[in-house]
């Protein structure tokens, strides 16, 4: 039974999740990769194991209970109790608050923050018999401001943040390091520069954030001492407003 890493919310390479995946796996950890799209996990997976890591991909609907808990199950039964668990997942979706459905209330809720709920709470099931581990969360802009036509997603987002701060009072002496990663700016990831090509243009040289980047902010917690544990941190492009 080795250090192992369960990353939830892995799409492309060229994303968060990805370099979660990549930075863990470079330190040594096993890493669970949970997301939806085979073909991408898989194809991570040869990337890492190119690298000389090791990665197991876990097609996980993260708004599922029974998919996560099958996803801890499967994960805490070839390696352990997860040393360091991410959640990652959400769907930055947006809308005019007069046009959204009931539907994509609940839909963008149901993976930003209830799948958080479920990782979450089934990460600390593990760690807390094992003496600890770290429990990290992405965070965004929207996590503590709330704009048109993001109010949707900002209310979820911010409602993650805060069950991060619970559960960080909650399962803080029982030696689980929570943390909320703030990402405050775009990514320069798949997701965004497919969407949206033309956002990266108009930042200019280094106005978007290094996923790469991001993830040595993700490790650099994971790495804190105990007496002096971060529970909220921002990262953001230099020359980003804020």
């Amino acid at each position: 039974m080795g250090a192992n890493a369960i990353v939830v919310g892995v799409g492309a390479s060229a994303g968060v999740g990805g370099a979660l995946c990549r930075r863990f796996a470079r330190e040594g950890l096993h890493v669970f990769a949970a997301g939806r799209t085979v073909e991408k996990l898989e194809a991570l997976a040869q990337e890492i194991e190119g690298l000389g890591g090791t990665l197991t991909p876990v097609v996980t609907d993260a708004t599922s209970e029974a998919d996560v808990i099958r996803l801890f199950d499967t994960a805490e039964a070839a390696a352990g109790p997860p040393t360091i668990v991410v959640y990652n997942a959400g769907n930055n979706q947006f809308r005019p608050l007069l046009e959204m459905t009931a539907e994509f209330w609940e839909g963008v809720w149901r993976l930003c923050c209830f799948g958080g709920f479920l990782v979450a709470r089934e990460a600390a099931r593990r760690m807390v018999p094992a003496g600890g581990g770290t429990l990290l969360f992405t965070g965004a802009t929207a996590s503590i401001r709330a704009r048109p036509p993001f109010t949707a997603f900002a209310s979820a987002k911010a409602a993650l943040r805060a069950l991060a701060h619970g559960m960080a009072r909650e399962f803080g002496p029982q030696g689980i390091h929570v943390g909320h990663v703030i990402v405050d700016g775009g990514i320069d990831g798949d997701q965004l520069n497919s969407r949206f090509p033309q956002f990266k243009e108009s930042r200019g040289d280094d106005g978007m954030l290094n996923p790469d980047s991001i993830a040595d902010a993700f490790w650099a917690l994971h790495r804190q001492e105990k007496t002096a544990w971060t529970l909220e941190l921002d990262v953001r492009p230099y020359k980003e407003q804020f």
